[in-house]
């Protein structure tokens, strides 16, 4: 191979020996500095010497005088000044006529311009004008002309290719000697995607002693890294080419940083990392942001983390995608409040958050059920006049359909029409799926038809939250006929639409039917999942028979399929509801044993049964084994021990988690606040039990009417009859008109 033999020297020998010819070269912008190889005699070939067809004496005599006639009229337009000459104007003159104005560049450049008009000129006038332009320093122009002739249909680009290089190594010795001119041809070849000439080009230069810039090599890389085996050809380029004079810079090592990570090499892209100093490249913030990106890809949270604090101890200010990617893995892996951690850190270390980051946070929160949270955050964008999208709206309508606020929801999506938003499929069906949860399918319908009548189509997704829904109403023969309609429509039932319906069937208590539904499903070729089995498993464990709820899982096992969390989940939750609490709790030794985590819910199943048996004293002992494992509380968590507290009379124990809670931007349920409310009653607290009757009032939450009775009777001892009478008119309006 050429390049093997060529020596590895970085000696800029072509550069400094053109360099007395153009003083102005050093003022080039540093980004198109080229460098050679100091290369002998008997590796490289020199450049030919130029040699053109020489003219006869009339045709001398004919370029002499047009070449005088717009040196000295050269104020007069170029047109008028050679309308005489037109007639008998050939190609070959342009190159004759060039060489006699070549020391004036803008002569150079508007007699070029006025042949051209006439006929395309030949390579060899193309090529000259080109070295003129760079041997000139308007490498745009250079570049403009060289890509214009790209830009032409060219029936065989190989063969065009060839011809050009040539025509450009032919007139580069007279013409400008300038080496940029490759750099400019190499660009436009990449910039065109004629990738594979673009590579000939480097081999044939190499043949000659010059090598293009390595920022023009850092377009190539790039231009490569756009495609998998792109990414594989760049990785090899990048290893080979400093044998040939190349030296990488730290805007090449980023690129194949991030091929090496887009292709899964998270491990060899670290190792480069570090690499780089040594071999004379320091690493930047887009270095380490890459890396974080590809931890962020494989969930290695740890990696991450220590390459923050890495490029803080080198003074690398963490950049706003530094921080999207970490926010964006939590959200995804659960840790929302941590994320919202980061987001903070990420303001105070100046760096401002974006639409994009603000979005993820609130998709995420709403993903774990805090909608408050995530309403917070939302403000908190405006506030900032970060414009919501409508992405973000449709988060948040997401979350708040799942916690069962249609008021809400509605009302975020009527602003989005006020902010000229238009919502897609998601919007709608997000909608239609939180009124079906709420058994309201007339308004899911009636979406449904909206959705349809905007032009959106309905997508499976959206058929089956109206499966689910009509399932959960107990009007399953309706389902399997909307099942039937969606068939005929050209859309296929997918599992989810199976397991939908064998939910729906296991809800209403028809588990013989959700079997046979499965089987049906196996034999279409749509296999049951875990989710199929877990939900059949859930039906079972609700009805006390764990027999045939761990046969399931047996099945499940030997088909290879892999439990979830929730499928535990169902386990424990159908232990604890059949009184096996204690084998409820061999069941999390057993998980964590096999390295399977449970979260919230897991431990919450367990603490409920304790909290209703008043066992205080194991509850609190979960609790801190939950937190020893370091799994966060949820607000189920909180509002099951506040409960249990306050009916173990637990009352202070029962503030701080209120407390606690609220910080964590929880809220109570309605079944909390009355707890919490008649224990500090019970206690004679009661400015604190009022404190906590005007927070659930604020938030719109229904009091129990015994609540109601005994705010009328404090009142009554204050003498406060206006709101005796406000508070009698609110306990008719909601304990009782609501219940009739």
């Amino acid at each position: 191979m050429k390049r093997a033999a060529i020596s590895s020297c970085f000696c800029c020998f072509h550069y400094h020996n053109h360099r007395h010819n153009y003083p102005l070269l050093s003022f080039f912008p540093r980004c198109l500095s080229v460098k050679f190889s100091s290369l002998g005699s008997s590796n490289t070939r020199p450049f030919p010497d130029y040699s053109p067809r020489k003219p006869s004496i009339s045709d001398t005599e004919f370029v002499h005088h047009i070449s005088t006639t717009i040196k000295q009229r050269r104020s007069e337009p170029l047109r008028r000044v050679l309308k005489p000459f037109e007639s008998k104007f050939k190609p070959e003159h342009l190159i004759w006529v060039l060489m006699n104005i070549r020391d004036d560049y803008k002569l150079v450049l508007d007699f070029f311009n006025w042949s051209r008009l006439r006929r395309d000129p030949s390579l060899e006038a193309l090529c000259i004008v080109v070295q003129i332009a760079v041997a000139s320093k308007d490498l745009k122009m250079a570049h403009r002309l060289v890509f214009e002739f790209w830009e032409k249909p060219h029936l065989d680009a190989g063969d065009v290719f060839a011809r050009f290089t040539e025509r450009l190594i032919y007139t580069y010795k007279d013409w400008g000697a300038h080496p940029l001119v490759f750099d400019v041809l190499f660009q436009v070849l990449v910039e065109a995607g004629l990738l594979l000439e673009a590579g000939k080009l480097f081999d044939k230069l190499l043949n000659y002693g010059v090598c293009v810039s390595v920022d023009t090599c850092n377009l190539f890389l790039a231009r490569l890294s756009t495609n998998f085996d792109g990414m594989k050809t760049a990785i090899r380029l990048f290893r080979e080419y400093p044998d040939v004079g190349v030296c990488w810079n730290t805007n090449s090592y980023n690129i194949i940083l991030r091929s090496f990570c887009q292709l899964g090499k998270v491990k060899e892209a670290h190792n480069l990392l570090v690499q780089m100093e040594f071999r004379g490249s320091v690493p930047d913030v887009v270095s380490y942001t890459v890396i974080i990106n590809g931890y962020c890809q494989v969930e290695q949270l740890e990696k991450i983390l220590n390459l923050m604090e890495e490029m803080k101890r080198k003074g690398l200010k963490p950049n706003q995608y530094t921080y999207n990617n970490i926010i964006s893995l939590l959200c995804k892996t659960g840790g929302v409040v941590e994320a919202e951690e980061v987001l903070r850190e990420m303001i105070n270390y100046g760096v401002f958050p974006d639409n994009v980051v603000y979005t993820t946070l609130i998709s995420g929160f709403c993903k774990s059920g805090n909608v408050s949270a995530a309403h917070k955050l939302f403000d908190e964008m405006r506030r900032k006049k970060i414009v919501p999208d409508f992405v973000t709206y449709t988060s948040i309508i997401h979350g708040l359909c799942q916690t069962g606020k249609m008021v809400e929801a509605h009302k975020m999506f009527n602003e989005m029409f006020t902010k000229g938003l238009e919502p897609d499929e998601v919007t709608y069906t997000a909608l239609i799926d939180g009124h079906c949860k709420a058994g309201d399918m007339k308004e899911a319908f009636s979406l449904h038809n909206h959705m349809v009548q905007k032009g959106l189509t309905p997508n499976i997704v959206t058929y089956t939250a109206l499966v689910d829904g009509l399932c959960k109403c107990g009007e399953v023969d309706i389902a399997n006929e909307l099942l039937h309609e969606i068939s005929e429509k050209g859309l296929q039932p997918n599992v989810c639409t199976y397991n939908t319906m064998i939910n729906g069937l296991c809800k209403i208590g028809n588990i013989e039917q959700a079997v046979k539904l499965m089987e049906e499903m196996d034999l279409a070729g749509f296999y049951p999942d875990t989710i199929t089995y877990t939900t059949l498993m859930d039906a079972y464990c609700k009805m006390g028979e764990m027999a045939k709820a761990h046969e399931l899982l047996q099945i499940m096992l030997e088909k290879g399929l892999q439990p979830t969390i929730v499928t535990f989940n169902v386990l424990m939750n159908g232990f604890c509801m059949s009184g096996m609490l204690e084998d409820g709790e061999r069941l999390i030794k057993w998980m964590l044993d096999k390295g399977i985590m449970p979260n919230a819910t897991t431990f919450n199943s367990l603490m409920k049964q304790y909290c209703i048996r008043n066992n205080m004293r194991v509850t609190t002992e979960i609790y801190k084994r939950m937190h020893a494992q370091e799994v966060m509380p949820d607000s189920n968590t909180y509002n099951i021990l506040i409960k249990g507290h306050c009916k173990a009379r637990n009352m202070k124990e029962a503030w701080f988690l209120h407390k606690e809670m609220v910080e964590k931007g929880f809220s109570l349920t309605a079944a909390s606040y009355n707890t919490l409310i008649k224990g500090f009653y019970k206690r004679k607290k009661i400015v604190e039990a009022r404190k906590l009757f005007e927070e659930m009032r604020t938030q719109g939450l229904v009091a129990e009417k015994e609540i109601y009775d005994i705010f009328v009777d404090v009142n009554y001892e204050e003498g406060n009859w206006e709101n005796i009478l406000e508070l009698c008119d609110e306990a008719i309006e909601k304990c009782l008109v609501k219940k009739t």
